[in-house]
């Protein structure tokens, strides 16, 4: 049996990367540390010392990558009351610095998040509440919410006139990204909203971060119809910058609402078991002369046996499939692909053979051949020019989702159109029990796209929103209508949004097979509020650390209930916050039970040997695959009682004896 205590931390990322790297190269640990001239060594070519070296840097980048490596001591408390369906939703939504809440995600969600969408706060130069100052970032978040006293709120600006207009912008948005591609699976992919001020700097920061090699392309969009604002250029388009976790395992993407478009269909008149294609001929005067493309003249055979080549070449004496020729001065008439190209095409059945009267090609013997070759196009590959439909742009501009917010009476500018937001988990095929992150979720928009999209296709994709309780100003009309922050409106926005498509799904006329979908539809989500540990000796306070001792006695803070520490567990052991919670009672004892028996957790005194048999039959009724038993470490009647109690767990085998 293994032992574990509890330290009420967050994942530790250096010391998980550090195991990694002694997994990888155990030759260059010393002592149980890492020997960097060894590591030096091993690598020999992979080594870069010189120190004029391509690099991205700015004032407090170590710092903001040491913030994101330093584990967090908080937690997330549940706040069932401001939950919708608590006791069955596996959506989540979280109130607090995302930068904090990132990390405290880390254990229970790392590499399980299908799509992140964010669109982050743009550098205009306004204030923006999130701080680079690198302290506490815990307790910066307390201070700004008002949690705990200080005098006034702490708000970070961004003027220009600060010296440090990039900087700023991108001390806030780099730590956050670095703990965000943890959480990412190997075929996720994160989609990041941007204008032109931030969109250079923003491409360095996340090749730093996601690696140049899985930079997957740049949607262009347009946000105005039209726009008379802008000295020279109407500012009326923005950017989307695509990341793959590890391009290698990233889905092709696949835009199935193209396929059906008249925009698209016209031009794509042929189908096969890949799609609707379009036929390119594969002959092409080369568009630049001086780039010579000698590999890309060469015969081809046809299905009769004849031969074809591009005109203007000299013909050679030897006449077979790939054998190359030459072109005669001034000409440069070549294929679009190499002859390896066209085999591996010619292969996978890409190439299509056509009789024609009006082929440009030669046949073998210099004159006008009756084949001509082509090459298909599918109709999602035209994806890859990063730009989205032209249809789908002027039917979604920003204003699109402003009207349906106030359609719906939550006054909130700036929210992007969900609509957009479903186009994206389409073409990244996010589908059933997949998860879709938003840790800047504003109003919300990526959760009523996902509830949306799931109305559509009856699938069960999930969402985790994270945002600041940011405060609205009392001059503001959805102040005046009841919203005291940006959180409020959220949450309201994903109850009245899900109510809204469940009616629609429910109207007259649906058969009982739509009804049954709207039942099984999840709109529902779990509120959890960032907050400082509910163990006191979890989260010490080192001015005051005698009385922090005398008082972690009692474990509980002052104010926390049980279910606050059952949720904190959970978290901190890496248990999905979504999984059910039960109670049980033994013997006047309080037990919880996660997953069905797959954690056991009792926060109960004077726990007695005689316990162990009880919580064997608990085992035995749950059945789980592997069960883990959690106590408080001073829970226990006496050492003695804690040894029976993990002895007699072991010969039944319980896998894990944890203690807090």
């Amino acid at each position: 049996m293994q032992e574990t205590q509890l330290n009420g931390e967050s994942l530790d990322i250096v010391s998980e990367n550090v195991s990694k790297l002694k997994e990888l190269f155990p030759e260059i640990v010393t002592e149980d540390r890492i020997d960097f001239d060894k590591l030096k060594e091993v690598l020999g070519k992979y080594t870069e010392n010189d120190n004029e070296r391509y690099n991205f840097t700015w004032k407090g980048k170590s710092a903001a990558l040491r913030l994101a490596q330093t584990p967090s001591t908080g937690t997330l408390r549940p706040c069932k009351e401001e939950s919708k369906n608590w006791d069955t939703t596996e959506n989540l939504y979280i109130e607090g610095d995302n930068l904090e809440v990132l990390k405290l995600l880390q254990k229970s969600y790392y590499g399980k998040i299908k799509m992140i969408y964010i669109d982050p706060p743009y550098n205009t130069g306004n204030d923006f509440i999130y701080s680079d100052n690198f302290k506490d970032n815990l307790k910066n978040y307390l201070e700004i919410t008002k949690q705990i006293d200080k005098t006034g709120s702490f708000i970070s600006t961004n003027k220009e006139y600060s010296g440090r207009y990039h900087t700023k912008w991108l001390n806030m948005i780099y730590p956050r990204l670095r703990l965000s591609r943890n959480l990412l699976s190997d075929e996720g992919v994160i989609f990041i909203s941007i204008d032109d001020t931030e969109a250079a700097n923003l491409r360095k920061v996340c090749d730093d971060v996601f690696g140049e090699d899985n930079f997957v392309g740049v949607i262009t969009r347009k946000t105005k119809l039209t726009s008379n604002k802008g000295t020279h250029f109407a500012p009326s388009h923005e950017y989307i910058l695509t990341y793959a976790k590890r391009k290698d395992s990233l889905n092709p993407f696949n835009d199935l609402e193209a396929q059906e478009s008249k925009e698209y269909t016209k031009l794509f008149r042929q189908e096969d078991d890949r799609g609707k294609f379009n036929e390119v001929s594969l002959y092409m005067p080369s568009l630049d002369p001086m780039r010579g493309c000698k590999n890309q003249r060469y015969y081809i055979e046809c299905p009769d046996g004849s031969f074809v080549i591009p005109p203007g070449t000299v013909f050679p004496d030897k006449i077979e499939m790939g054998s190359s020729v030459i072109p005669i001065a001034g000409e440069d008439k070549v294929w679009r692909w190499t002859f390896e190209t066209f085999k591996k095409n010619l292969k996978e059945n890409r190439v299509v053979f056509k009789q024609t009267k009006t082929s440009p090609l030669l046949n073998e013997n210099g004159k006008k051949a009756k084949w001509n070759i082509y090459t298909k196009i599918y109709l999602h590959e035209r994806l890859k020019s990063g730009l989205l439909p032209v249809t789908f742009m002027e039917k979604y501009p920003n204003s699109v989702a402003s009207k349906l917010l106030l359609k719906m009476d939550i006054p909130f500018s700036f929210s992007k159109p969900f609509e957009l937001i479903k186009y994206l988990m389409k073409i990244s095929t996010v589908t059933n029990d997949e998860i879709v992150l938003d840790f800047f979720a504003g109003s919300s928009s990526t959760a009523h796209a996902v509830l949306d999209l799931n109305s559509e296709d009856n699938l069960n994709r999930k969402f985790i929103m994270i945002q600041l309780p940011e405060s609205i100003d009392n001059s503001d009309k959805a102040y005046k209508m009841g919203f005291k922050n940006i959180s409020e409106i959220g949450k309201e926005r994903i109850c009245r949004s899900g109510d809204k498509i469940i009616s629609e799904m429910n109207q007259d006329g649906q058969t009982s097979l739509d009804s049954s979908k709207s039942n099984n539809l999840d709109i529902g989500f779990k509120v959890f509020k960032l907050d400082s540990s509910n163990l006191a000796k979890w989260d010490p306070e080192y001015d005051n650390l005698e009385q922090t001792l005398l008082n972690s006695v009692e474990n509980l803070v002052p104010g926390r209930k049980e279910r606050d520490l059952v949720y904190e567990i959970m978290l901190k052991y890496g248990i999905d916050l979504t999984l059910p919670v039960d109670e049980y009672q033994i013997k006047d004892k309080k037990f919880y039970s996660i997953g069905f028996g797959a954690l056991i957790i009792c926060l109960d005194d004077n726990l007695t040997s005689n316990l162990a048999s009880e919580i064997i039959k608990l085992k035995d009724d749950l059945s789980p695959e592997v069960m883990r038993v959690v106590f408080k470490d001073n829970g226990f009647a006496s050492d003695s009682d804690k040894t029976n109690i993990k002895e007699t767990l072991k010969t039944s085998g319980i896998e894990e004896f944890v203690t807090i």
